[in-house]
């Protein structure tokens, strides 16, 4: 379904050690805030700043990538597979909280900025995939993950109402023979 191989330094250098399955706490391997760049075959997979999959996350979606980023770099603490199916993505985007208002529907990476829905999202409903949503069209700002079948009512509970200004599904692997 999707392998992860960790490197401790930029461009695949040093150590490095292999994943198929979740881990939530990168210490336990004596992995803990030492990744530098990743090679990710098949399924995405999603870094966690800390333990049990919190704090900020950076998703890494198949192919190479030589280097984390300065944000998480040597910061990386947890990993977890996307295990959702991840073809024909579909969320529902609703103007107010309890999915009242004005809605959309989104099967592809959106820019709200350009349109009538920028910064005006309170909830929205995940009907297929994995969707990274950003508070700015470039991608950057406060990012949340929602998830297949997901349900979220109320986007004051995150401090995220009406900044929604970007989507896009997370793309699916080619596949992987783990």
């Amino acid at each position: 379904m999707g392998k992860i191989i960790i490197y401790e330094h930029a461009n695949f250098q040093g150590y490095s050690k292999e994943f198929t399955s979740d881990i939530a706490d990168l210490k336990k391997v004596d992995w803990n805030d030492c990744v530098s760049s990743v090679k990710v075959i098949g399924q995405p997979w999603v870094a966690y700043e800390h333990i049990n999959y919190a704090g900020q996350f950076l998703v890494l979606e198949e192919g190479e990538h030589s280097f984390v980023g300065h944000e998480m770099n040597d910061k990386i603490s947890s990993l977890r597979l996307i295990t959702e199916n991840l073809h024909n993505p579909q969320i529902t985007l609703y103007e107010h909280v309890n999915y009242q208002g004005n809605s959309k529907v989104v099967k592809e990476a959106t820019n709200l900025g350009r349109g009538y829905n920028n910064d005006t999202v309170s909830s929205h409903q995940v009907q297929k995939g994995v969707w990274l949503l950003c508070e700015h069209s470039d991608g950057s700002g406060f990012r949340y993950l929602a998830r297949e079948h997901e349900h979220f009512p109320n986007y004051n509970a995150i401090s995220f109402n009406d900044k929604l200004s970007f989507l896009r599904p997370l793309r699916p692997g080619r596949g992987c023979d783990c």
